[in-house]
């Protein structure tokens, strides 16, 4: 079976975070048929696995998600989403890019690779979860932890996220920004709208908060990393109706923060932004306003020097495509940024994500095949 056609049956599977929909055991199939020890790991409602081929060291793990972000409008997409189609050499399906193609991809490099080494020097596995696309508190950081419990460590992880931009192998991500959410809830006074005196508007109270977390310039960036970015993903009050001012007000943002700022200095001019911008609309119009500021769990950032797993996959890169990689660490983040606290060295490396999360999501029939190849490239080097 080609990557694509694996590709394929991976894409069928309705998989909407966190369901698996079956592609985790069509995985394991494979990987069990090539002698993998595969472990199914659930946590809460998410399916998880570890496969392991070997017990010596070095370990290599390959990481990734089966689960894909929901369609969109259906009537939008050109074919449906999970009945993918090859079209004008490319194949369409929601998870198409990221990141089925991957997954297909690592199973048949691992394949080839066995074929012609039966014996690596060290082991290989694999790390998959139905939790990255969701709120990624029972995938991979759950497994991470039960590897951690037993001392199993990975030396070298390629998680297969699509990386590329213009073609691929243009670009390998080698660290990534680290992820804060945080929701800001601002409790007024409900009231009608001919009597405005008698409430307090959250709504109009915002503004200044708005403007302040918008302009603010959190950080200059960091040597292998962008400035700090701030947006605004949420922003919800008011009952429906056009006669009533609301009483409170929710708003949902994110950080994509550099090494340069830590978590706790985000959290805490986030509080004195709030707070200052309160105290001046007390001044102002004698309202006072209450809030609750929550946030989640963070993702860290992450950053892999050049060595030999970066080294590794530049040489696979340049065998396979003829180019140079750019090292970057653009972008969101990833389930790395669970691996690479353990000590391990982490890169990401797949197609190209011009239309991941997208309508009619696609990937080259013919970087399919260039992908695996890759991978199998990278395999020959650390373990050939």
């Amino acid at each position: 079976m080609t990557t694509l056609d694996l590709a394929l049956d991976l894409l069928r599977r309705p998989s909407v975070t966190p369901e698996d929909a079956g592609c985790q055991q069509l995985m394991i199939a494979r990987l069990e048929a090539l002698g993998f020890q595969v472990e199914r790991l659930r946590f809460g409602n998410v399916d998880n696995f570890w496969a392991r081929l070997g017990d010596q060291e070095p370990l290599f793990a390959f990481a990734g998600h089966t689960d894909v972000v929901p369609p969109g409008p259906l009537a939008q997409w050109q074919s449906p989403p999970f009945a993918p189609e090859i079209r004008d050499g490319f194949l369409y399906g929601r998870g198409a890019a990221d990141m089925k193609g991957s997954l297909a991809a690592m199973i048949t490099a691992c394949e080839r690779f066995l074929a012609t080494h039966p014996h690596p020097n060290g082991s290989i596995a694999f790390l998959i979860t139905s939790d990255e696309e969701g709120i990624a508190v029972d995938g991979t950081v759950k497994v991470i932890e039960r590897l951690e419990a037993r001392g199993e460590k990975i030396r070298w992880c390629l998680v297969g996220e699509p990386s590329c931009l213009a073609q691929l192998g243009d670009t390998i991500k080698n660290g990534r920004r680290g992820s804060l959410n945080g929701r800001l809830v601002l409790r007024g006074i409900q009231g009608h709208v001919a009597y405005p005196h008698r409430a307090q508007n959250p709504i109009h109270a915002i503004g200044p908060i708005l403007i302040t977390l918008t302009d603010e310039v959190w950080d200059q960036g960091h040597e292998f990393f962008p400035p700090t970015s701030f947006q605004i993903s949420n922003l919800h009050s008011g009952t429906g109706a056009d006669n009533v001012i609301p009483g409170d007000l929710d708003l949902l943002f994110n950080f994509r923060f550099s090494p340069a700022v830590t978590v706790e200095q985000l959290q805490e001019r986030t509080r004195l932004i709030v707070e200052t911008a309160l105290l001046n609309e007390e001044i102002k119009t004698g309202q006072v306003f209450q809030y609750d500021l929550e946030w989640r769990p963070p993702g860290l950032p992450f950053f892999t020097p050049p060595g030999d797993l970066v080294e590794a996959t530049i040489a696979a890169v340049r065998a396979e495509t003829g180019l140079e990689p750019e090292l970057s660490t653009s972008g969101g983040t990833s389930d790395g940024r669970f691996i690479a606290p353990t000590g391990a060295q982490v890169i990401e490396f797949g197609p190209l994500n011009a239309t991941i999360h997208k309508i009619n999501e696609r990937v080259a029939t013919a970087d399919l095949e260039r992908l695996s190849r890759i991978y199998e490239g990278v395999l020959v080097r650390l373990l050939g």
